[in-house]
């Protein structure tokens, strides 16, 4: 064989095993496999450790279930954990943490309004998009000042509308609340006041209690003195099964009506007694083995409420509200596309603020005007019946 027949089937070789190797620059496009890395910040121990731990196996299962169903392509949620305390300073150095970890595409925060309030500057400077499970509106607004905030969890607003409708249908005209003494308590009391004005329903008194405190007793009995036909609970549910147990020993003759901050497990166990015939604001999952599967959004939440059931046990309402987050920042990452392995938190932010989702919760629409995302008509009405919440009617 020749010298220059010799180099030219060298070179030819050469250039059909450059073309093997890097094919996707002249083809497709390089496949991404890397982590999308969620951080979680959560209340683990402390005051607000129940809810705290039911956030943390959804968002496990949900990571669990998304990364082997094949629809993140070659890549896989990657969970990152850190307990505060339910203390919004141990909080707020958890949020400087993941913030200064580059790997970290957004974070998830629980149940804790003041952490996540108190967290909202900070998220802001460290430009690190952020879902918040807690409830206070002033977690996302004003808007302006919280570009990269976004929250799950129902709106004091809605909530009260729809409790006053159903006062309205049951020509209830005289209630007290009890409400806790956060920042979600009193925005609930205010939403309140401003709907019965509307109704013509009169409020006869209102008191408030730490989210912490383990006897609302001296609370309860001066509502229920003035003899109203309903109670309104707007608590944690903690403090709303005190309440309720209160308000039976004192022989409250109403009726009781919490709103959707004061659900927690859908059997009643301990409470079944004090709370038979109670009236919660809450979303459709909670009971959806009560409602006929007719949509394919009807049957993904039947079937996350299977999974989570068979998985721990029992069913918890809050737990929709982190699974819906998880997924909200893996589509948004995988919207936002960008360079394969490196984390672009701008356009996460960007695409998370014109999301819409048919969530486990119900209907969710992100705007740049309202970063709250969760749809008024993903609220319903049950009832406590026979140990457990069911579909009211």
């Amino acid at each position: 064989m020749s010298p220059i027949r010799s180099a030219s089937i060298a070179a030819l070789a050469s250039a059909v095993l450059a073309t093997t190797l890097t094919g996707c620059q002249f083809g497709e496009e390089q496949r991404d496999t890397s982590p999308i890395v969620i951080a979680a910040d959560l209340e683990l121990s402390g005051a607000s450790a129940p809810v705290g731990k039911v956030y943390q196996r959804a968002l496990e299962l949900k990571i669990e279930q998304l990364n082997s169903s094949g629809a993140l392509g070659g890549r896989k949620i990657q969970l990152k954990v850190k307990d505060n305390r339910s203390d919004a300073a141990e909080s707020l150095r958890n949020i400087n943490d993941f913030s200064n970890d580059s790997n970290v595409s957004a974070i998830i925060m629980g149940g804790c309004n003041e952490c996540a309030v108190g967290a909202v500057r900070t998220i802001g400077e460290k430009r690190i998009p952020t879902i918040a499970l807690a409830a206070a509106g002033a977690i996302t607004e004003p808007i302006a000042q919280r570009r990269y905030v976004f929250k799950l969890a129902p709106n004091a607003v809605d909530s009260a509308g729809a409790l006053t409708t159903e006062l309205t249908r049951r020509n209830i005209r005289k209630v007290t609340v009890l409400h806790s003494a956060d920042d979600y308590g009193q925005e609930g009391l205010s939403a309140l006041r401003g709907e019965f004005t509307k109704a013509g329903i009169r409020l006869l008194g209102a008191e408030a209690v730490r989210t912490t405190d383990t006897d609302v007793t001296n609370q309860v009995a001066s509502l229920v003195e003035p003899e109203p036909q309903a109670l309104i609970v707007w608590t944690p549910p903690e403090q709303a099964s005190l309440a309720a147990a209160s308000a039976r020993q004192a022989k409250f003759a109403g009726s009781l009506f919490f709103d959707a901050s004061a659900a927690g497990d859908l059997f009643l166990g301990g409470a079944a007694r004090t709370t038979e015939k109670a009236t919660l604001i809450f979303t459709q999952t909670m009971v959806i083995d009560d409602v006929i599967a007719t949509t394919p959004a009807k049957a993904a939440r039947r079937q996350w409420f299977q999974g989570y059931t068979a998985r721990f046990g029992g069913y918890n309402g809050f737990s929709s509200f982190a699974a819906d987050a998880v997924q909200l920042v893996a589509d948004a990452e995988l919207r936002a596309g960008g360079e394969p392995g490196r984390v672009d938190r701008d356009a996460l932010r960007d695409v998370l603020e014109t999301s819409q989702l048919d969530g486990l919760s119900g209907p969710i629409r992100m705007t740049p005007d309202n970063h709250s995302g969760l749809m008024p008509q993903a609220l319903t009405t049950l009832v406590a019946r026979g140990g457990r919440w069911r579909l009211a009617g």
